[in-house]
């Protein structure tokens, strides 16, 4: 398969199957990850990979962490910034609309949005769960690069007949997973990613995001 059919086929799963994957496969996707671009070579990342009873763990402490305060840990990386502006408010607004609409939950029914909002913790019944560290000595070009490494596990996973959902939603419960981990005091967890067997009978999984036109973002200049 080329890259851009990697590219197009790609999409975030949020319904997985129980098939396990075994530790040589992740093992594997990120051994060949490790070639992903890294300006000066500084590799600026750290993944923690949990499968069966760590991935649990990690569950169980997000719900503890949840009940406590619903609306999450505050943070100095929010998701979103505050205030989106146009057209990124109304394409974020969109998804989640075609998401909800695919499952039959109306907007009005709130407890069951919550319901599949809390199954970002399970990471959507995916058996690996995939956590991304990096330091935070680091500005925003290595935030960069780490986005790279992420996308290129994704591909490779997909390669591989696998599939993924990069879940910045992990980033509400930094501080508990902070600890959880037991990081240094120099390290932050940017997000998580489900990994594992799509379940391509599930209706979520149809869902595909619009992308914007060429002629919406580039500028080709100097051509003939």
């Amino acid at each position: 398969m080329s890259i851009a059919e990697l590219l197009k086929q790609r999409t975030s799963i949020r319904a997985f199957t129980d098939q396990p994957v075994d530790a040589a496969t992740v093992r594997a996707l990120l051994d060949d990850a490790r070639w992903a671009p890294s300006g000066g070579n500084l590799q600026p990342w750290k993944v923690l990979a949990g499968a069966g009873g760590g991935g649990q763990a990690v569950q169980r402490l997000a719900v503890e962490t949840l009940l406590r305060n619903p609306g999450g840990e505050a943070g100095e990386y929010p998701i979103y910034p505050a205030n989106l502006g146009e057209p990124y408010r109304s394409r974020r607004f969109k998804v989640g609309e075609d998401l909800y609409a695919l499952l039959g939950i109306p907007r009005e029914d709130k407890p069951g949005r919550m319901r599949q909002l809390a199954r970002n913790y399970q990471f959507f019944g995916a058996p690996v769960g995939l956590f991304f560290v990096i330091d935070r000595q680091m500005g925003h070009g290595q935030w960069a690069h780490l986005g790279m490494f992420m996308q290129s596990v994704a591909l490779l996973a997909e390669e591989r007949g696998l599939s993924t959902c990069m879940q910045e939603a992990w980033g509400m419960l930094r501080q508990s997973l902070h600890r959880h981990f037991e990081l240094a005091e120099h390290e932050l967890l940017y997000c998580g990613m489900a990994l594992g067997y799509a379940d391509r009978s599930a209706a979520i999984n149809q869902l595909r995001s619009e992308r914007a036109p060429l002629e919406e973002f580039a500028q080709l200049r100097g051509f003939d």
